[in-house]
């Protein structure tokens, strides 16, 4: 138990680091590392995925249901603080140290080049979620009907991902 909890440290501290952008950029990469240190398959990290988008919060807080699935409540402890504590730590030097900075040439060329790579990584992981949930027609278009309703209406994305989950348990 205890390797299996310094493996889930190391795995999601590591991640931590690498969450340019936001956690979901790390998406497709949380993904191959709980499936080849801890056997949790792809359809089983999109149904996690899913649930943690409905808990209220941000969007990350999926990861303690992670460390839940490989090591119980001691996981999910674990993985909070590997994941949030060092990305933190981080933004806080950084962002005093981008202060101290103030306007100088570079700093602006450093924001330009951290844009395209946060939009990259994002996109990685909508892939990576979308690779697995989106299986048939019937997906694809639950898929495209909430994304129009999305951009095009006021609607609660949680009640849209409870109205998907119903749709598509009709349908199957």
């Amino acid at each position: 138990m205890v390797t299996t909890l310094l493996q889930l440290a190391g795995v999601f501290s590591m991640l931590s680091l690498l969450a340019v952008g936001g956690g979901s950029a790390v998406l497709p990469e949380m993904q191959t590392l709980l499936e080849q240190y801890f056997q949790i398959t792809q359809g089983e990290f999109v149904k996690a995925y899913g649930i943690g988008q409905l808990a209220p919060g941000p969007n990350m807080l999926v990861v303690l249901i992670m460390g839940d699935m490989v090591a119980g409540l001691a996981g999910a402890l674990v993985v909070a603080v590997a994941f949030f504590l060092p990305s933190s730590l981080l933004c806080l030097f950084i962002g005093r140290l981008w202060q101290r900075i103030g306007e100088r040439p570079w700093r602006k060329a450093v924001q330009s080049a951290l844009e395209p790579i946060s939009i990259g990584l994002m996109c990685s992981g909508v892939y990576t979620i979308a690779n697995e949930a989106l299986v048939g027609w019937k997906s694809g278009l639950i898929a495209l009907v909430v994304g129009v309703l999305l951009l095009r209406t006021g609607i609660n994305p949680v009640l849209l991902i409870l109205a998907s989950a119903v749709v598509g348990l009709a349908l199957s």
